[in-house]
C-alpha cells in the first residue's frame, strides 16, 4: 500500500483581529493589544497579541481579568466590517490555488491541493507561496499546516505559532502525535479529558494504547472517533460548501435587562441585523427563535414555524415580540433571535405551503406585500453596504448604540461554524 499523501492545509491567520489594528495602526506594535468588550460589565477578550499572551491573556478571557493580568492592556473595540473585508482578500489568495476552500472563519479555513500540484507544484510548495501571497497582500501573518488529514493538518499549523509552517508526513504521524497531551485530540474537552485521566490517559500515546472497545465501551460513538484521531485516521474530506443551517445572533448584556420594551427595542436592532444577513446569503427561513437567560443562567427557547419562509426584518421581529410575550417576566442578562429552516431565495415557494388557512390572507396578498417589501429592502441594503450598517436604520432605533456583546462586537452573529 502507498504512503497516505500530502495534500490538506489548513491555514490559520496569528491573533487576527488584534493583528489587522496593529497592521492599520503601527504605533501598536509591540504592545499587548486586545480586541473586545470593555471591562467594566461583562466583556469578554475576542482576540490577544502575543504581547498580551505573554501575560497569560487569552481569547473568551473575562476582560476585567485580562485587565489584572495585565494592567497595560491595550483594549480596542472589535470592528468586524473591516475584519469581514481583510478575510475575503485572504480567501481570495486561498482560492488562486485550489477550489477546495472549507472556511471555518474569518481567519482560517482547511484546503485541499490535490490535483494542482502541475500548477502550483506539491502540498509543501503551495503552502508557502500561500503564506508568502497573504503576507505580501495584506501584510498578515498566518500559520500553515500540511498533512495527509484535515486533524493533522489543522494541529500542525497551531504546534509552531506564530508564523509557524509545520507538515506533518505519514511517516512522522506517531512521532508528533504520541507526546501531546490527550487535550489536542479534537473532541476531547475538559470533562472527557479528565475521565480520561481517571483511567490512565494523559497522553495521546495512551489514548491510542488503549483498545479501540474499552475506549467506545466507556465513551460510546465519539469514543470511536477520538481513538481514530488517536491513531492519525481522519477521514473527512474538505468541503468548500456547508449547508447552512441557522443563521442568527444573541447578546449578553453588560447588566440584565428587565424592561420589556427595552427587550423589544434589542430584539428589534437583532431582527434588522438577521434579516440583512440572511438576505446577504441570499436564504430565507420559516422557524424563528428566541433564547433567553435569566441572572441564574437558566435557558429558555420559545420558537414558531411560519407557513411560508422570510429574510424580512418587520416580519421576523413581530414573531420575536410575540415569542417574548412567552417568555415568563424577570430580568435578562442574555437574548437572542435565530432563524432556520433556510431555504435559497431562488426555491419557488410551493402551493402547498398555503392551502387551508395560512397568515396574511390570501396567498396572492401575501405575494404582494412580500414583493413590495423585498423591493425597498433590497434598496435599503444597497445604501447600508454603500455607507455602512448605520445608514438606514427603523425610526425608533435612532440614537441608540448598536448591539453589543460581551466581546464589544455588534452586528450580526451568524451561524456557528461546524466544527473543523
Amino acid at each position: 500500500m502507498s504512503e497516505p499523501r500530502l495534500h490538506v492545509l489548513h491555514v490559520d491567520m496569528d491573533a487576527f483581529y488584534a493583528s489587522v489594528e496593529v497592521r492599520d495602526n503601527p504605533s501598536l506594535a509591540g504592545l499587548p493589544v486586545c480586541v473586545g468588550g470593555p471591562a467594566s460589565g461583562r466583556g469578554v477578550i475576542s482576540a490577544a497579541s502575543y504581547e498580551a499572551r505573554e501575560f497569560g491573556v487569552h481569547s473568551a478571557m473575562p476582560t476585567a481579568q485580562a485587565r489584572r493580568l495585565c494592567p497595560h492592556l491595550v483594549l480596542l473595540p472589535p470592528d468586524f466590517d473591516r475584519y469581514t473585508e481583510v478575510s475575503r482578500q485572504i480567501m481570495e489568495v486561498f482560492r488562486r490555488y485550489t477550489p477546495q476552500v472549507e472556511p471555518l472563519s474569518l481567519d482560517e479555513a482547511f484546503l485541499d491541493v490535490a490535483g494542482c500540484e502541475r500548477l502550483f507544484g506539491d502540498a509543501i510548495e503551495v503552502g508557502r507561496r500561500i503564506k508568502q501571497d497573504i503576507l505580501a497582500e495584506t501584510g498578515l501573518v498566518a500559520s500553515v499546516g500540511v498533512a495527509t488529514s484535515k486533524f493533522l493538518a489543522k494541529l500542525a499549523s497551531d504546534l509552531d505559532k506564530p508564523d509557524g509552517f509545520r507538515v506533518i508526513r505519514a511517516d512522522e504521524i506517531r512521532e508528533v502525535l504520541d507526546p501531546l497531551p490527550v487535550r489536542k485530540i479534537f473532541g476531547v474537552g475538559e470533562r472527557t479529558a479528565k475521565r480520561l485521566e481517571d483511567l490512565g490517559v494523559r497522553t495521546v500515546r495512551d489514548l491510542a494504547d488503549k483498545p479501540r472497545e474499552e475506549v467506545a465501551r466507556e465513551f460510546g460513538a465519539s469514543g470511536i472517533w477520538i481513538h481514530d484521531l488517536a491513531h492519525g485516521i481522519d477521514t473527512r474530506r474538505v468541503t468548500p460548501r456547508r449547508e447552512e443551517k441557522s443563521h442568527g445572533m444573541e447578546r449578553t448584556f453588560a447588566e440584565d435587562i428587565a424592561d420589556r420594551e427595552e427587550l423589544r427595542l434589542f430584539l428589534l436592532q437583532f431582527c434588522e441585523e438577521v434579516a440583512f444577513g440572511l438576505r446577504d446569503k441570499g436564504l430565507r427561513g420559516r422557524t424563528i427563535t428566541l433564547k433567553a437567560r435569566y441572572p441564574d443562567f437558566k435557558t429558555v427557547t420559545r420558537t414558531k414555524t411560519l407557513d411560508y419562509p422570510t429574510n424580512l426584518g418587520p416580519r421576523i421581529y413581530a414573531v420575536a415580540r410575540e415569542l417574548l410575550e412567552r417568555v415568563q417576566p424577570g430580568p435578562l442578562r442574555l437574548v437572542g433571535i435565530s432563524v432556520s429552516s433556510l431555504v435559497d431565495v431562488r426555491t419557488p415557494i410551493q402551493e402547498t405551503l398555503f392551502n387551508g388557512h395560512h397568515e396574511g390572507g390570501s396567498r396572492e396578498d401575501w405575494l404582494k406585500t412580500a414583493k413590495k417589501l423585498e423591493r425597498v429592502t433590497g434598496g435599503v441594503d444597497k445604501l447600508r453596504r454603500k455607507f455602512g450598517k448605520d445608514a438606514v436604520m427603523p425610526a425608533s432605533l435612532l440614537g441608540r448604540d448598536r448591539p453589543r456583546g460581551m466581546d464589544g462586537s455588534d452586528g450580526e452573529g451568524g451561524r456557528v461554524p461546524d466544527a473543523p
